[in-house]
């Protein structure tokens, strides 16, 4: 039979069957566009998850010091002492899986300038922290080495804390706030990072060289933190191997002794 026949027969069919020929395009239809749509939903669901991980930063490791002592009063994880600078400087010594490393410290209180006043959390890091975390300022300069070996008074500010501590604007760089009664001079403003994948502003934070934090605030030698950025996404495994490691080491711990810390991952990958 010719195509042309068989084009004609179907053409008849379809004309003595129009509520059938409609109602099995509709469903043809409905089942492509829910197709699409699915598809469509699951690749924007997971962009928004990668932009939320890439605003933790990329190929991150993060460190935080636990007790390896079974039983026992609960505490919190800032309680424990167990990072110190003999951890950072022998991570430091030829690291093959990681290109940056910065330790931290915090603290919540409030910041004053002038007559207006905001309860924030200051963080004393190292430069590496911004690479690590992917964040760029938005105006001014870093805080350098330097200024974390002297203890500098300096700090960067993110945006929450701007539209709390300046509601009217104008040029902030170079002017001082106060926390814990310390006078801290604004060198930079972060760019804005949004909430985290917890709902937290990122955004409401203020970073000012550690040491500043450990000496002037804090009064300890101990880091509540240490973050790590593996130097890929592949790397990233290898990279927390190699913290751990190091770690171990450092700390002294027995083939059988469990760490007296703990690693968390974020990594870019899909």
């Amino acid at each position: 039979m010719k195509i042309a026949n068989l084009l004609s027969i179907a053409w008849r069919s379809i004309s003595r069957n129009k509520l059938r020929t409609f109602l099995t395009m509709l469903g043809i239809i409905i089942g492509v566009a829910a197709v699409i749509a699915m598809i469509a939903i699951g690749e924007g669901s997971k962009q928004s998850i990668e932009g939320q991980i890439k605003t933790m930063g990329s190929n991150m490791i993060m460190v935080r010091p636990t007790s390896n002592v079974e039983g026992g009063v609960r505490m919190d994880n800032s309680s424990f002492q167990s990072l110190d600078e003999a951890d950072i400087t022998a991570l430091k010594k030829n690291p093959k899986y990681f290109n940056a490393i910065s330790p931290v410290v915090s603290m919540k209180g409030q910041v004053i300038n002038g007559s207006y006043n905001w309860s924030t959390t200051i963080q004393g890091v190292t430069p590496d922290f911004l690479f690590i975390r992917s964040w760029p300022l938005k105006e001014g300069v870093v805080f350098t080495n330097q200024d974390v070996k002297a203890a500098s008074k300096v700090c960067l500010i993110g945006l929450t804390v701007v539209s709390n501590l300046f509601p009217d604007g104008g040029d902030i760089i170079g002017k001082s706030i106060r926390f814990k009664k310390i006078p801290f001079k604004i060198i930079g403003i972060l760019s804005k990072k949004g909430n985290n994948s917890f709902g937290q502003d990122q955004d409401d934070m203020i970073l000012t060289p550690v040491t500043t934090v450990q000496k002037r605030i804090l009064a300890t030698t101990y880091y509540q933190y240490i973050y790590a950025s593996a130097i890929n996404e592949k790397a990233t495994d290898s990279a927390s191997a190699e913290v751990e490691n190091s770690l171990r080491k450092t700390h002294r711990l027995k083939e059988n002794v469990e760490n007296d810390f703990e690693r968390f991952i974020t990594s870019n990958a899909a």
